[in-house]
């Protein structure tokens, strides 16, 4: 899977699977609130999860930007709740055991990966440590040959359904960033509880769970690199989870484009079709405009990451420029659906809710605004 031939018949062939396998049946997965974990099988048996993996450790090898245009093509579809999961396991978490993980961790975790028969969650945020990780409360205290996590979590991508969970969690409880470690618990062990199910305005699909641990025994060996370096892991790890958000944001740009387009040139007002008043051209045309600046940038941040250059700010800067755009180009379409656009059967309105909460996850936009300031200005 290495020359554009090969990667457009992958595409195509995603494109066939998110028709068949997954457009019959979203809707009623958004009323359920949950994808079925069959999904995940279905994935993992067709060969759409962590398909950059070695193939050494069950995956394909295939380069990164396969895997990101999953993401892209999924939220592309409308399926953002998909989008979301799979960008959790591929784009967050697979990225943490490759370039952090013992080769034991390796070779246990990563063919359970890209089967689909182990899905992951990664699990920072809690109730009072948002974007501010230095603040979390979660525990893990070394105890002989086993680490006894306390604590819990909230917003978990992925949580019901989460066989692994990375967990960041303080093994130095006095420390701030020096006191943070990352943990790979296996989400069935004892102690592990997963929470209600939260209600969003937005994702509905999208499996999001609180989850506790009290007293969980987590083997030594499931510590993931060293010690009090996890902040530091997250710092290099949060590009490519922020450039994943990204790639959402411009597959949803073109996705509601797409249908934007399809109903203006059906739907007539007043004796003609929408695509003919002036004002639906400009709405259109300057959506348009803004997709393709974005894309630029999205196009310039994959080339400085594959190319292991893509800095903090680089990265915070596109991840708050391109949600930000998407919300605003998403609204402005919606208004070109009239009262059709608040109605839930019309695609466009789970675009709208769907896209809210970009600008809040991975790092809210006023930190990523903070990042870039810091870089202009100076600490």
């Amino acid at each position: 899977m290495q020359n554009d031939s090969d990667f457009e018949l992958f595409r195509r062939n995603y494109q066939r699977f998110l028709a068949e396998q997954v457009a019959p049946y979203y809707e009623s997965w958004e009323e359920q609130e949950l994808i079925p974990r069959e999904l995940w099988h279905k994935l993992g048996e067709n060969g759409f999860l962590c398909v950059d993996i070695p193939e050494e450790y069950g995956g394909y090898g295939a380069p990164i930007y396969y895997s990101q245009m999953l993401v892209e093509e999924t939220a592309k579809a409308g399926f953002t709740s998909l989008a979301v999961g799979i960008g959790g396991q591929s784009e967050l978490v697979s990225p943490y055991i490759q370039n952090i993980g013992s080769e034991e961790q390796k070779q246990y975790w990563l063919p359970k990966m890209v089967s689909g028969e182990v899905v992951t969650a990664i699990a920072m945020t809690e109730a009072n440590a948002g974007s501010d990780l230095q603040a979390i409360r979660t525990q893990a205290i070394l105890d002989g040959d086993h680490y006894i996590v306390d604590g819990s979590k909230t917003f978990i991508s992925n949580g019901h359904h989460a066989d692994l969970i990375v967990l960041v969690a303080k093994t130095d409880p006095q420390a701030r960033a020096k006191g943070i470690s990352i943990l790979l618990v296996d989400a069935h062990l004892n102690g592990v509880k997963k929470g209600r199910g939260l209600k969003k305005i937005g994702l509905h699909a999208q499996d999001t769970a609180e989850l506790f641990f009290d007293q969980v025994r987590v083997p030594k060996s499931q510590l993931l690199g060293q010690e009090g370096q996890g902040f530091n892991y997250l710092m290099q790890e949060l590009p490519r989870e922020r450039l994943s958000i990204s790639l959402m944001a411009l597959g949803a740009m073109i996705g509601a484009i797409e249908i934007t387009k399809e109903y203006v040139l059906e739907r007539k007002a007043f004796g003609q079709h929408l695509s003919q008043f002036q004002n639906t051209r400009f709405v259109l045309a300057q959506a348009q405009i803004k997709a393709r600046a974005a894309e630029a940038f999205v196009e310039r941040c994959k080339d400085l990451y594959r190319k292991n250059a893509l800095s903090i700010t680089e990265v915070a800067a596109l991840k708050c420029f391109i949600t930000e755009t998407q919300c605003e180009v998403i609204d402005q379409l919606l208004q070109l659906f009239g009262g059709y656009g608040y109605m839930q059967e019309y695609p466009i309105s789970r675009f709208f809710v769907d896209a809210r909460v970009q600008k809040i996850y991975g790092g809210t936009n006023e930190i990523m605004k903070e990042i870039v300031a810091r870089e202009l200005l100076g600490k």
